[in-house]
């Protein structure tokens, strides 16, 4: 089934855009798609299409409608320019409002079991939002600034599987340890390490060894997690 857009109403009042790819076949769990620092562009649909062909049923919020509704924004050095300068803007609490409303209209839907799945900004702000109850698990991919949450993550109790890759000049090293070493006080956190993978390493087409791997142990953590 063809993924589309629904309108979802923000906690604060107002209305946001995101993307619904509905499972394959049957129902499935839910996933919340947090997005990069691009907007809910063809990579964003494109993983969540993805997700969905293996049963899942996948909605990506629009975080930066505030800002600018409805941005796509591709890889060139203005458009990353243009989206470091959106991330600048962005209100995280208020993103992290948007993300569980997204959570709350799944459950609303029947999908009494969701997990959050982010990559960047998304790698960030999915594991965060499990402390609003938003979600039952979080999968996140090089999550920018999370070692600056620490207190925040070391308050969750929810399953998270962390993945960081040894190239990644965003999440420098000494970051990725302080992560680490909360994973280490908490058994509820997974932090994996690709020696290869720099930031961005995952790409949906699945054709770099980083990105093989990763996605299986993603889809293991969340079938043992979300059973059913």
């Amino acid at each position: 089934m063809a993924g589309k857009y629904i309108s979802l109403t923000a906690k604060d009042g107002g209305s946001f855009r995101a993307y619904l790819a509905p499972a394959a076949t049957g129902r499935g769990p839910g996933i919340v798609l947090c997005q990069e620092i691009f907007g809910i562009n063809a990579y964003v649909r494109e993983v969540a299409d993805q997700y969905a062909a293996e049963g899942y049923t996948v909605l990506a919020p629009d975080l930066f409608w505030r800002m600018e509704p409805g941005v796509q924004l591709g890889y060139s050095e203005p458009e990353i320019e243009r989206a470091l300068g959106l991330l600048g803007r962005l209100d995280e609490e208020r993103a992290l409002d948007d993300i569980a409303a997204c959570a709350k209209w799944l459950r609303q839907q029947g999908y009494s079991q969701i997990a959050m799945v982010g990559f960047c900004l998304g790698g960030k702000l999915g594991p965060l939002s499990l402390a609003r109850g938003a979600g039952d698990a979080a999968v996140a991919f090089y999550g920018v600034g999370l070692e600056q949450r620490l207190e925040a993550l070391r308050k969750i109790n929810q399953p998270i599987q962390m993945h960081f890759g040894d190239k990644d000049t965003h999440v420098p090293s000494p970051a990725v340890a302080a992560i680490e070493g909360v994973a280490k006080e908490r058994s509820n956190i997974e932090v994996l390490r690709y020696p290869e993978g720099g930031h961005g390493f995952f790409r949906p087409d699945l054709k770099n060894e980083e990105s093989q791997v990763a996605y299986r142990r993603m889809l293991v953590f969340l079938e043992r997690e979300l059973p059913g």
